[in-house]
């Protein structure tokens, strides 16, 4: 605390400039009046951030990469006026009583640490999905949503669409029955382009460190290892300790619409049925995992299966008999309902009825009435109409952190194989109590953060 207030008297005495701070919750202030922004990640996925929050005042960039900062700049002018950082702990220390909303775009494993030192300065907060690296990082984030009283929301833009509104109006109205299962996934990961490529070899040997690049806060919680260019940029993900493969790229949105519409939050059973060849220390190049929901209410008990890396030689998702639109998508859910099926695309959005038929009549007859409110402006201008006094985001933490969640066992099953038993309550593994130690993972010295969430 003594650091954070030598670092603010600092900053006035050297004369810093600082845009006027939006007054949260002061009554009469405008909607329309500017919020302060900063970004901790300023390069690639944050330009779907930058995007979102155009029009608010962008008063500070933190990358441990500097060149980051020129990435966006031509789309986005705004971005050289923002004051630039390494640490994003410093531009906290520095302009924490500014800023008014932070944008989280690292990878994986160091959202937890920058959205928790977020929050606990009362500052709103947006993080890219998945929301954390593991399912303590996941609970604590909604404890401290709740202590802190901030606005927060994760970025899976497809729980703004008015599509998955649209399936669970068609799902509430009873147009299918108990759904008893649901089939998703997607086809990648496709090495050697996007987000994913392979080493010749494990461990990787180590490089030069680019000048730019400040690798030691790169690392952040995880252990040190040497540089290589295939962990940053961009392409982590396929790394265990980085990323989280293809349940943390996508199952926040394909996973979305299951799990919100269905309550499936807390499995009781998650087996990894089919598993490809791993390298040490990388994700599979495919698998099939399940997971058992029991009932939740009135709705009947029910099993998931996630697929992916059909572009490997992995088994193409189940698909219903009466799919009628054509080629079927290998990315995706199929929900099998005792009275029909249905399909909800990658995003969550374009929901229909497998029977081509049955959907162009259930159109023509008016559909079902409207019953949620539809979003305007994606998961971003959702959270910024939020902090200025709108409805609450619907990916926020008390939503976004249990379907991580729910992802994130099953990435546990993906990775060690085999059937895991969950104790939701109790945040334990049963029968194999070895892999609790990713439940919750260790640590670097100077990382330890969130615990005292846990002591009331």
């Amino acid at each position: 605390m003594e650091r954070r207030k030598f670092i603010k008297t600092a900053a006035v005495g050297a004369g810093s400039f600082v845009l006027p701070r939006f007054s949260i919750g002061k009554p009469g202030v405008s909607a329309n009046s500017k919020l302060n922004i900063a970004m901790v990640g300023a390069g690639n996925i944050a330009g779907m951030a930058y995007d979102g929050c155009k029009g608010e005042n962008l008063i500070a960039l933190c990358d441990i990469d500097s060149r980051m900062f020129k990435q966006h700049a031509k789309k986005f002018p705004e971005i050289e006026k923002a004051e630039k950082f390494t640490d994003f702990r410093e531009m906290l220390d520095k302009l924490g009583d500014k800023i008014d909303g932070v944008c989280i775009n690292t990878p994986d494993h160091t959202h937890f640490h920058a959205t928790l030192a977020t929050m606990e300065r009362k500052i709103h907060v947006c993080t890219q999905k998945p929301l954390t690296h593991n399912v303590w990082q996941a609970r604590t984030l909604r404890k401290a949503m709740h202590k802190y009283d901030v606005i927060t929301n994760m970025g899976n833009q497809g729980h703004t669409y008015d599509g998955i509104r649209k399936m669970r109006e068609m799902y509430e109205a009873d147009c299918f029955g108990q759904i008893k299962e649901v089939h998703l996934g997607i086809n990648g990961p496709k090495w050697g382009s996007g987000y994913f490529k392979q080493p010749a070899s494990m461990p990787m040997k180590g490089e030069k460190v680019p000048d730019e690049v400040n690798w030691d806060l790169w690392l952040g919680p995880q252990e040190d290892r040497p540089y290589n260019r295939l962990y940053h940029p961009k392409t982590w993900r396929g790394f265990n300790d980085f990323g989280t493969g293809q349940f943390g790229d996508w199952f926040c949105h394909i996973g979305d619409g299951p799990v919100w519409i269905l309550d499936l939050y807390a499995p009781t059973v998650i087996e990894c049925v089919e598993r490809g060849p791993a390298m040490d220390g990388m994700i599979p190049s495919y698998s099939v995992v399940r997971f058992d929901f029991p009932a939740r209410g009135k709705k009947e008990a029910c099993s998931m299966f996630w697929y992916d890396g059909r572009l490997n030689g992995g088994t193409p998702i189940k698909s219903p008999q009466d799919w009628g639109w054509g080629k079927i998508p290998d990315l995706g859910s199929f929900w099998y309902g005792e009275d029909a099926n249905a399909f909800l695309d990658h995003r969550s959005n374009n929901p229909r009825y497998t029977d081509k038929k049955k959907e162009i009549a259930f159109r023509d007859s008016g559909g079902v009435e409207q019953k949620y409110d539809r979003v305007k402006g994606g998961p971003f201008g959702e959270w910024i109409d939020a902090i200025k006094g709108g409805p609450k985001p619907g990916s926020n933490f008390d939503y976004a952190a249990p379907m991580t969640e729910v992802a994130l066992l099953g990435v546990i099953a993906q990775r060690f194989g085999g059937k895991i038993e969950w104790d939701s309550k109790n945040m334990k593994i049963t029968n194999r109590p070895e892999l609790n130690a990713f439940i919750k993972e260790p640590v670097r010295d100077g990382w330890a953060a969130g615990e005292e969430l846990w002591k009331s």
